[in-house]
């Protein structure tokens, strides 16, 4: 089965005082219908810039999608013009943001705001728009769905507002839903009930999701393949079960020694990653990761590596992955 989104050799830049900032570096992967595909990292990896740019949502004056392609469905989304891509956005492409509080608009009810999606790419009544918008909502778990129709979103909760965002992303039934870190604003019970809602109706509705998160342990149980995202660069990619038991680049390992586990001893105290990310205005000539890197050779410094295959669909860019693991193994 050919993927639903392919992604080649993607790369996006940002004008800023300090000179242009390299914040995605040649990503390639694919997403197959119907799979939830988890980005990690940590904050300014990419994850969110790449994703944007999925939307088309990057653009001058200051960012700027400098090369590669974006394949929906096989065709080449940075080769539609504005009017096309309006139509893609909504209809083919749904999207949770982060912060609901800033992604809705204040002077709006959500009955407008919701209608307003449906009348544009559904071409339907205004009467039929406003079921359809109590019928989401009733989706997404918010009671009294046509009552909250006449709410603004300070009348909401945050968890009642991410709802509402999820609701409109799926408003139109489209193909692909790329979720951007949308439980981070919540706190862990709402977080929960989400990701619970998400799972839910990317079954019923066979929805193909790309989330976002700097949660390891959402990841973990949410996504069949994890995208392993540094510098702007895919360090590492795998299917879930392997890149949890198996990683095979050190950011992998680093992230994953910082997960909470329950009945740790006192011995596996959580790890941090020493270092800070670099500066990618002035990218370095080599493996962005190599200064923090334990296991870093002057290779490592000179020279960026090439993606490797180390099993069934789980690639890695690393020169020493060899060495990392005969180490933890001994």
């Amino acid at each position: 089965m050919p993927d639903l989104l392919e992604l080649r050799d993607l790369k996006v830049s940002f004008a800023t005082e300090g000179g242009t900032v390299r914040a995605v570096n040649g990503v390639s992967y694919g997403v197959r219908e119907g799979e939830i595909l988890g980005v990690v990292g940590e904050s300014g990896s990419g994850k969110s810039v790449h994703a944007l740019s999925i939307m088309r949502l990057i653009g001058p004056p200051a960012g700027r999608i400098d090369g590669g392609d974006i394949l929906l469905a096989g065709r080449d989304l940075l080769k539609l013009d504005d009017h096309a891509m309006r139509d893609v956005r909504g209809r083919q492409i749904g999207m949770i943001f982060q912060d609901p509080a800033s992604s809705l608009n204040p002077v709006y009810t959500i009955g407008f705001q919701l209608t307003e999606a449906l009348r544009l790419h559904l071409d339907i009544s205004r009467r039929d728009a406003e079921d359809r918008a109590a019928e989401l909502l009733t989706l997404a778990g918010i009671p009294d769905a046509r009552q909250r129709l006449r709410n603004f979103p300070h009348e909401m909760s945050g968890g009642m507002r991410q709802r509402v965002m999820i609701a409109m992303a799926i408003a139109c039934r489209p193909s692909l839903v790329i979720a951007d870190e949308p439980t981070t604003a919540l706190d862990v019970t709402i977080q929960a009930q989400i990701i619970d809602l998400v799972k839910r109706l990317q079954q019923e509705m066979r929805l193909t999701v790309i989330w976002i998160s700097h949660d390891l342990g959402v990841i973990a149980g949410l996504a069949q393949t994890v995208n392993v995202m540094y510098a702007g660069y895919l360090v590492e990619r795998g299917p879930v079960r392997s890149i949890y038991k198996d990683a095979h680049h050190p950011y992998t390992v680093g992230l994953l020694g910082s997960i909470p586990r329950v009945g740790a001893s006192a011995r596996d105290r959580l790890r941090s990653i020493p270092g800070r990310p670099p500066d990618m205005s002035r990218p370095p000539a080599g493996c962005p990761f190599a200064p923090r890197c334990a296991w870093a050779t002057p290779q490592c410094q000179a020279e960026m590596p090439a993606v490797e295959s180390v099993g069934e669909n789980h690639t890695v860019r690393c020169w020493n992955w060899r060495s990392m693991l005969s180490a933890r193994a001994a």
